[in-house]
């Protein structure tokens, strides 16, 4: 049975998706992007304080399910320039000590609100 997760503590779904749904102790949290849920815009900066911002929003969606980024086996990394993976990987590792999960980065056309990161992640129990 799937159960849908929702919290206020990260952005809203802009589309016909739910922020993450969770299936036999496996969520699957949508794409996040660097929106600030407290103003509802996108966080200022470049991309260390985009993908800053991401990494609260999903960790904000963990919380809610109860899972934590010890629980993550997944994640997908959307960039609009490549030219930003450095600085993207150097926020994203530091949520990331111990053993990462899997991974996958590339680098898109355009993204959602004209940003420069989006992450989806999957996380197991």
């Amino acid at each position: 049975m799937k159960k849908i997760i929702s919290t206020t503590k990260a952005p809203g779904a802009i589309g016909p998706y739910s922020q993450a749904v969770e299936v036999n102790g496996t969520l699957y949290i949508s794409g996040q992007v660097p929106v600030d849920p407290a103003i509802g815009k996108v966080v200022e900066g470049g991309i260390k304080e985009q993908t800053e911002q991401v990494m609260k929003n999903i960790a904000a969606i963990l919380d809610e399910a109860g899972y934590s980024f010890t629980d993550v086996v997944k994640s997908t990394c959307l960039l609009s320039d490549m030219s930003n993976f450095a600085a993207m990987n150097e926020v994203y590792g530091s949520y990331y000590k111990e053993n990462p999960p899997a991974r996958a980065a590339f680098a898109v056309k355009e993204l959602p609100l004209g940003v420069m990161v989006e992450i989806e992640t999957i996380a197991v129990k």
